[in-house]
């Protein structure tokens, strides 16, 4: 900072006192407040990161001057900042920058004070004379140490009035540039940033069908600002993926340059399109993120969308390598739904991860929450899938009923184990579970009740179909090899 910034009051221990409530520039600086701003465009990115694009018309003289930039994002990284013409006109230099954000608070007003003078005001509790006694601040943490005369005071005994404000202090996160133009008149400056303190994430909201075939999905941006400053009329950006970043000097920052760069039924609200590697999520509409403001809006809206429901009872790779005997009674498989991000489907934009929360209508056809998953970032035409829950109607016992050791060499150990899983509905539609069975080492089938599927080289899987109100059975032997 350059210079200090006179003749302000400080009263009542806490009040600071502006005249008409306006702060002024530090002597000598011009001010440039959200009064000059004609645009601002943020793009938030994954991870507690935001580019900030801020567009303000100022009046410059010729030559150098010191420019007060106030109300930028407190959580500015400032070796990030970039001072320019949009016009590209030139004849503007920066010199130097400073990023100001150490606040005005009562607390700070006394520290910065702390080996010097202020003025204790008393007031007559009879007449209400009030009279000034000079005392000098030793210290303010934790407390206050006044020397007053010849004697040391603890705590305020009357109201603190200070001279002058500290030029370190702002009010407002400011970045002060220092400029040299080659003439003096009205200029168009774009100040771009990376932040902290502005996020969004996405939550979806999907309705079953009665009978659990398709679904409706909505989804929602929540947009959350605790940057320290607003941001009015904003052209919003959102961007989807992991940007790798650098860890510099304590924090983490873009290891690129990124400065060049409620109604269901209606239109989404956002337009997509790729950006990179990412997916780039623009509103549509200007919006204004308020400081300590969080704010939803809508991202996309799909009917009909077709669903899979799976029961799937899991099992463990150490099932096959000891003997154990009974390994459970009513196990209770996972519910599952999944569905495909299809534009057949009435999606087709690539999804950015978020909660997906799952409701269905009961009889009465009032809506009830059935379960929630969180999603990954989804890429057109992939899969969602989601738990949902355990199954309450359809549970498993599982029995072990054979296990022979038919070598136990060092490096070189077989075994034959078989097993019995009994299979219950106690519901009333017919329902498919699939077992599936991790198998570790060089395995084979040996005898099945019904014939398996490979998923893959440790997996086998069997659909076993259990009957309303009813129950299935599967048997199978395995020899392993490990």
């Amino acid at each position: 900072m350059y210079g200090h910034c006179k003749g302000w009051l400080a009263t009542a221990l806490g009040l600071v006192m502006v005249l008409g409530g306006v702060v002024p520039a530090c002597a000598g600086e011009l001010l440039s407040t959200l009064q000059d701003q004609q645009q601002v465009a943020v793009t938030i990115y994954d991870g507690n990161l935001a580019l900030v694009k801020d567009r303000r018309r100022v009046d410059l003289p010729a030559g150098e001057s010191r420019l007060a930039i106030r109300e930028v994002s407190g959580g500015m990284m400032a070796e990030t900042a970039m001072l320019q013409e949009p016009d590209g006109r030139g004849g503007l230099r920066v010199i130097e920058q400073s990023f100001d954000n150490d606040l005005l608070t009562p607390q700070k007003l006394l520290q910065h004070h702390v080996g010097k003078t202020v003025q204790v005001v008393r007031v007559h509790p009879q007449t209400g004379a009030e009279t000034l006694e000079p005392a000098i601040v030793l210290a303010a943490v934790n407390g206050v140490v006044l020397r007053m005369g010849d004697r040391i005071e603890t705590g305020i005994p009357g109201r603190l009035v200070f001279n002058e404000v500290p030029a370190d202090l702002r009010d407002r996160p400011t970045l002060v540039v220092h400029l040299d133009s080659n003439r003096a008149g009205r200029r168009d400056l774009e100040l771009s940033y990376l932040t902290s303190g502005l996020t969004w994430s996405t939550d979806y909201v999907a309705q079953l069908s009665a009978d659990e075939k398709s679904l409706e999905l909505s989804a929602w941006v929540t947009l959350d600002n605790r940057s320290g400053s607003s941001y009015r009329d904003a052209r919003l950006q959102l961007v989807a993926g992991e940007v790798n970043r650098v860890r510099r000097g304590g924090m983490e920052r873009a290891a690129f340059d990124l400065r060049e760069t409620r109604s269901l039924a209606a239109a989404p609200a956002v337009a997509e399109e790729g950006l990179l590697d990412f997916h780039l999520y623009t509103l549509e509409r200007p919006t204004t993120l308020a400081s300590n403001q969080s704010k939803q809006v809508a991202l996309l809206a799909a009917t009909r969308v077709p669903v899979r429901k799976e029961y799937r009872l899991q099992g463990r790779e150490y099932y096959y390598r000891g003997q154990y005997g009974d390994l459970g009674e009513r196990l209770r498989p996972d519910v599952f739904v999944e569905f495909d991000n299809r534009s057949e489907g009435g999606l087709g934009m690539p999804l950015p991860r978020g909660i997906l929360s799952v409701y269905k209508n009961d009889r009465a056809g009032r809506s009830q929450f059935v379960g929630e998953d969180r999603i990954d970032h989804t890429a057109r035409n992939e899969t969602v899938r989601l738990r949902l829950g355990a199954a309450f109607d359809v549970t498993a016992r599982r029995t072990q009923t054979d296990y022979k050791q038919l070598s136990a060499g060092p490096k070189d150990r077989l075994v034959e184990t078989a097993y019995r899983i009994v299979l219950s509905n106690g519901g009333e539609t017919d329902v498919t579970v699939n077992v599936v069975e991790p198998i570790s080492g060089d395995w084979q089938i040996l005898q099945e009740s019904q014939r398996h599927t490979k998923l893959d080289a440790r997996t086998a899987a069997w659909q076993v179909q259990v009957p309303a109100d009813g129950e299935a059975q599967l048997t199978y032997r395995v020899r392993v090899r490990y």
